[in-house]
């Protein structure tokens, strides 16, 4: 049993791990590392630019990943402990050394509420991966909260700040981030999207005109494209309860009734 038990150790040895996608998650993780120390160093726009970096990090490790066909368990656990740390350890101090300092206790929690919703939401999807929907995520993904933050920083930037209000805002934003992350909202998934399959023309041309109008004003435009993500996923929700409600109204129309003798 014991000789069993280390060829197969052996083996697994042997077999390591895939370093091309778990490169881009090194990355993505080292741009949220990066983020925490220039928000700690009161560099806001440079912590909001590295976490929109760490999520496109993210984003290529999936798609290598399915790309070289070399996903694999270590790779997923790996990924959602960097999204926990680019995705919600990074945002959460960057919002409280940017905005909710001013609020002492009442701040810091509020971006810890951020930070654990996120771990709960990663758990969740690591769970239930598996059994939902494959165009749709269950709750608001970690990656678009701590970008709409990151976003939010550089598009205040942009119209050179906010007036007295802005601490409040950035407050209710996040607990509303948060709750988001948590629920059933269902947000579109874009995993599905094959770049490497035939597309309609239009689908390039919607796509050119977009990277146009975000290079023409990238820090309003972004923050704007992500605002329109987060608020699309009630709409969509509303309208998959309502479709379903009349599909429930029309069987029950349709099934015959047993006349009562």
């Amino acid at each position: 049993m014991k000789r069993q038990q280390k060829k197969r150790s052996r083996e697994t040895v042997k077999r390591g791990i895939y370093i091309l996608p778990n490169l881009f998650t090194s990355a993505s993780l080292f741009g949220g590392f990066f983020a925490i120390i220039a928000a700690i160093q009161g560099r806001y726009e440079t912590a909001a630019i590295a976490i929109l970096i760490s999520c496109v990090f993210d984003g290529l490790d999936g798609k290598v990943a399915r790309l070289t066909h070399s996903t694999s368990l270590f790779g997923t656990e790996y990924d959602s402990l960097s999204d926990l740390v680019a995705f919600g350890v990074a945002p959460g101090i960057l919002a409280f050394q940017w905005a909710l300092e001013p609020f002492g206790r009442l701040g810091w929690l509020a971006c810890f509420v951020f930070v654990i919703c996120g771990a709960l939401r990663l758990a969740r999807f690591n769970v239930q991966k598996d059994s939902v929907e494959a165009n749709f995520f269950k709750g608001l993904p970690i990656p678009a909260a701590a970008s709409f933050i990151a976003s939010l920083v550089l598009f205040t930037k942009a119209l050179g700040g906010f007036s007295g209000l802005k601490h409040i805002v950035i407050i209710v934003l996040v607990y509303v981030l948060s709750f988001l992350m948590v629920s059933s909202i269902h947000y579109i998934s874009f995993k599905e999207f094959d770049l490497k399959k035939q597309k309609p023309f239009n689908v390039l041309v919607a796509i050119i005109l977009i990277l146009i109008v975000v290079a023409y004003k990238p820090k309003i435009m972004l923050f704007l494209i992500l605002a329109g993500y987060i608020l699309s996923g009630p709409v969509i929700s509303l309208y998959r309860f309502r479709k379903k409600r009349a599909m429930e109204v029309t069987l029950i129309k349709e099934t015959p009734r047993v006349e009562e003798e």
